[in-house]
């Protein structure tokens, strides 16, 4: 099924708190269109770019593969997120508040769907959207083919008990008392596309419960450059698990953490947590802006790469096979399209941390490293960018 603005769901959605009905349409035509043209007016979106994750990742590829005259985003901080979007015209919001908030722009929820809805409307054959939640707000010309690129629908609106697992009471109620009219807007916005993609089976699953959206699963690409420079972490000995996670509360940081305070004769390094005093003396934490250079290096030198997130894909284990070493995750979410199990990694079923450690104790110490690389050229940036030009053209076998 494919989703289309009704006429006048342009100009209602900049109006975020009132009611707006979306039609169902064939977009055959334009389809055909756009498969016609050769080099098609692209533009892409990304809820805000200043950190370094996969959605950041794949927002970059999308933009390269298809050669995208601009990222529209609301934040922009070059600093911390990864290089190579100046490589693109960049507009950001112009919401000062938004810009204050230092990155975390958790801080900054009730002003994202205002922020969304004041952007200027999109005129261009192609506006792709890589949105967990905001930038499918985006206001397209009614001739400008949108496509949402889902990672995942807006976690703290949808999944909001995974999303303040690490926040206050007093946080918590302002997040619920504000939950009920930022649901009309986001439901209002997911109306406006003409495509939704799904970067999972779950988060497909997510978006026909939230949506009533049928999406269409395109598995995001492994876009790191394994052939890149490596530069040696130090202090950090011959074996180690590795995580690369930032600490959220569905992330299951603490859960690894609280497992290897008990493993003393293992080692536990994590990227994307700043070192702590608090933290056992066998976990090394190496902060959040750590090189590409060192994060190949510990890629290509970890036992395995452990996550008990609840991801909506997850591309760090894909990224680790691709050095040829395994991993071992969570038996949930996008873990489940990732993973081959006994192939390319071992899951983690008991969310404990007897579970963890279990696992971990028994995690064998012989893989396969070339059958791990096999599983993860499934997700190779060439078959992403043909698969997401397939969509764009109007095909829906992908």
């Amino acid at each position: 099924m494919l989703i289309a603005p009704s006429d006048d769901a342009a100009e209602q959605i900049t109006k975020p708190f009132d009611a707006v009905s979306g039609g169902l349409v064939e977009v055959w035509t334009r389809a055909h269109a756009m498969s016609t043209s050769s080099s098609p007016v692209t533009v892409v979106a990304h809820d805000y770019l200043t950190q370094r994750g996969g959605a950041e990742r794949v927002a970059l590829e999308i933009a390269r593969r298809l050669d995208a005259r601009e990222i529209i985003t609301s934040v922009f901080d070059p600093a911390n997120t990864f290089q190579g979007f100046d490589e693109f015209t960049i507009t950001e919001s112009t919401s000062r508040l938004l810009h204050s908030f230092g990155g975390d722009m958790r801080w900054g929820l009730p002003l994202l769907a205002p922020a969304w809805s004041r952007m200027p409307v999109v005129d261009a054959d192609v506006l792709v959207c890589s949105s967990s939640g905001w930038a499918h707000g985006l206001r397209a010309h009614p001739d400008t083919l949108k496509v949402v690129y889902c990672h995942n629908p807006a976690r703290w609106l949808y999944q909001r008990e995974d999303y303040v697992k690490d926040q206050s009471k007093p946080v918590r109620a302002a997040l619920g008392a504000l939950a009920p009219r930022l649901r009309g807007w986001d439901q209002r916005a997911a109306r406006t596309a003409d495509f939704y993609l799904a970067n999972s089976v779950s988060v497909a699953e997510r978006v026909k419960k939230v949506y009533g959206i049928r999406a269409e699963v395109l598995h995001p690409p492994m876009s790191m450059d394994i052939a890149g420079p490596r530069s040696e972490v130090a202090d950090v000995p011959d074996e180690f698990f590795l995580s690369v996670s930032r600490a959220r509360g569905y992330k299951g940081t603490a859960l690894l953490i609280d497992a290897f305070a008990r493993m003393p004769e293992q080692t536990l390094v994590i990227v994307g947590v700043d070192p702590s005093p608090s933290l056992p003396t066998n976990v090394i934490a190496l902060g959040t802006n750590l090189p590409e250079p060192k994060l190949r290096w510990l890629y290509a030198h970890t036992r395995a790469l452990m996550s008990m997130s609840h991801e909506d894909f997850g591309l760090t284990p894909v990224e680790a096979n691709a050095f040829g070493n395994p991993a071992l995750v969570l038996r949930a979410g996008g873990f489940l399209d990732s993973t081959i199990e006994g192939v390319s990694g071992l899951f983690i079923d008991d969310e404990t941390v007897d579970g963890v450690i279990r696992s971990v104790r028994s995690f064998p110490s012989e893989w396969d490293a070339d059958a791990i690389r096999a599983s993860a050229e499934r997700f190779s940036p060439a078959s992403f960018a043909q698969n997401l030009r397939a969509v764009i053209a109007g095909s829906l076998t992908l």
